[in-house]
């Protein structure tokens, strides 16, 4: 059971920034492209962010420049930066890892008050 462990998410007033982090194990991550997804109550799951094995991104449009994917290779970890966080950000996110097929994390919270 390929297991993604996720950490960061909590409550926050907009404008505020939270730090999203995904450790993967070894065989998985150096492997993988990387992303997060979010869902909203009553929506789909959406791609936030992605990054590939060479460290090109990809973003939603809403996010762009506004939050940041990263990868540490030696940590076998991936980052969501997210900074000015607004009202429409709230959801639960997810940690994804792509190879032969799509790994998962459990899921965090993320919940922005105005």
């Amino acid at each position: 059971q390929v297991q993604l462990v996720e950490s960061g998410g909590g409550s926050v007033q907009a404008g505020e920034s939270l730090r999203l982090s995904c450790v993967a194990p070894e065989n998985i991550f150096s492997l993988a492209a990387m992303g997060w997804y979010r869902q909203a109550p009553g929506k789909q799951r959406e791609l936030v962010a992605r990054i590939d094995r060479g460290g090109s991104t990809a973003y939603l449009d809403s996010v762009k420049g506004r939050f940041t994917i990263s990868r540490a290779n030696a940590k076998k970890t991936v980052y969501l930066q997210m900074n000015s966080l607004k009202p429409e950000d709230t959801g639960v996110y997810y940690c994804n890892a792509r190879v032969w097929q799509d790994y998962w994390g459990q899921g965090t919270q993320i919940t922005v008050s105005s």
